[in-house]
This record gives structure tokens, sequence and C-alpha cells, in this order.
């Protein structure tokens, strides 16, 4: 007699399924909600920063002869684009959803990523592009307004820095705040055919006005050039942070330079 060997249970005919991989984010963000401000509140910023940089003038008052004195250069340098930054976030809280909303001031490593590439980028053309304008022009005529402020000059330590740090970090953060932040908005509020030839108008039309409120005209056209990478930055990631690393990126070369001037350990 023959005994028959119990059988293995049958395999689970269920196995655990797969965790799905994450949704990819599309390359165009959906719009945030309508806010209740358009191309007015950016105007109205830009009044305030041409206001506050008039009135830091007439407040120092007659200087002299001879260069500004470095305190006066730092203010008029800093306050304006700080103040005008500082009345378009409260813009936003007043008729909109807030910077994060209505600015897409949101935080995200992957645009840091995707910024941090496309300043590299920009820093390379705005290098060989500095380089041709200067071979056209020559220096004096390529010179930004603030590097002929300080130029060939010594500040204190801490001057310098201050400098540095602005030129670098606070200062495009501002300019973003302004231009890919209030003006980007403004010109999304417009009713497109697309959401996607919105933002590309956006960014047609943010390059040129960044580019030509500098008031710098014989720079304007290699300002369009150091533009182009920041808007792209911003347009590719949907978010303002991804154009603000950019836009530090980009700047850091040239902070560096009139850090190491002004403290005299370099000559550019």
């Amino acid at each position: 007699m023959t005994t028959s060997q119990p059988r293995d249970p049958a395999p689970d005919a269920t196995p655990f399924p797969e965790e799905p991989p994450p949704p990819e984010e599309p390359a165009f963000l959906p719009p945030p909600p309508r806010h209740r401000w358009g191309f007015g509140a950016f105007l109205l910023v830009e009044v305030v920063l041409l206001a506050s940089a008039a009135f830091i003038s007439a407040l120092v008052g007659d200087t002299g002869p001879g260069p500004l004195p470095m305190r006066v250069v730092l203010l008029g340098t800093m306050l304006p684009t700080m103040i005008a930054a500082g009345v378009a976030v409260l813009i936003t809280f007043v008729r909109g959803n807030g910077p994060v909303l209505d600015l897409r001031l949101e935080w995200r490593w992957a645009d840091v990523k995707t910024g941090f590439r496309f300043g590299c980028v920009g820093l390379v053309f705005t290098t060989f592009g500095a380089y041709l304008w200067t071979q056209l022009v020559g220096n004096a005529n390529a010179t930004s307004a603030i590097s002929a402020l300080v130029e060939d000059r010594k500040m204190s330590v801490s001057a310098a820095v201050v400098m540095f740090v602005y030129l670098w970090l606070l200062g495009p953060i501002c300019e973003e705040i302004i231009y890919r932040g209030l003006l980007w908005g403004a010109a999304e509020q417009l009713q497109w055919r697309s959401e996607r030839w919105g933002r590309v108008a956006a960014f047609l039309l943010t390059t040129a006005v960044f580019a030509a409120s500098h008031l710098e005209p014989l720079r304007t056209t290699l300002l369009l050039v150091i533009a182009v990478p920041i808007g792209l930055a911003r347009l590719v990631t949907g978010r303002l942070p991804g154009s603000i690393v950019a836009h530090q990126v980009n700047n850091f070369l040239p902070a560096l330079t009139i850090l190491l001037g002004a403290l005299g350990v370099a000559s550019f």
C-alpha cells in the first residue's frame, strides 16, 4: 500500500502588486487660482522702485565733488529693489492668494537643480557675450552701473561683503520677485488660446522688460543674453525658485570680481 505524499500548497495566485511609479510632473503646470492684480500692480512696483531711489538720492543730499561715499552706493543699490520686492509680496497678500500661489514661490530641490544647470549654461553664454560686447563697444561702455560706481575703489571688508552678498544672493531674489514673479503673473492672467502660449508670452515679455529696466541702453543686448537662460528656468520649472537660482549662479562671478577688486585683492 502506497501512501500519497502531501502536496505543496498552491502558490498565491495574487502576489503583492508593485508600487506604481510616481507620476511625472508636467513641464507646464496648471495655473494657480486667479488673483485680483495685474499689470497695474507691476507698474505700481516700478514706480515705488524709482521713487525710493530718488528719495534715497535726495536724502543723502549733495555729497560734494568726487566719488559717492560707499554707504551711499550701498544704500542706493540695495534699498530701492528690496523695497519694491517687498511691495510686490504685499500686493499678493492684499489682492491675491499670497506669494506661494501668486508668484509660484514654492521651494523644491528639483527646481534648484534645474536652475543651477540653466545658470551654468547662462554663465558660459554671458561670459562669451560680455567678451564679444567688450570687443565691440569697449570696456567703458560694457561695464554695469554698479561696477562703474565701485571700480578702482577700495571698501572696508564689511562693505565689500555686504555688496557681494547682495549682488550674488539677495538682489536676484528681489529682481525675480518683481519681474518673473509679479510681471510674469500679470502676463499669465491674460486670456491666451492655451496655457502653454501664455507662459511663452510671459517669458518673452519678462525677458525684454528685465533687460530694459536696468536703464543701461548700451548694455541692453547683453542683458537680453543674460535674461534668456534665467527666464527659461522659470518657464521649464513653472516656479520662481528655478529662475532665482539661475540668476544667482549667473551673478556669482561678477559679484566675486567686484568683491576682490573692492578689497584690493585682485584687479580685473
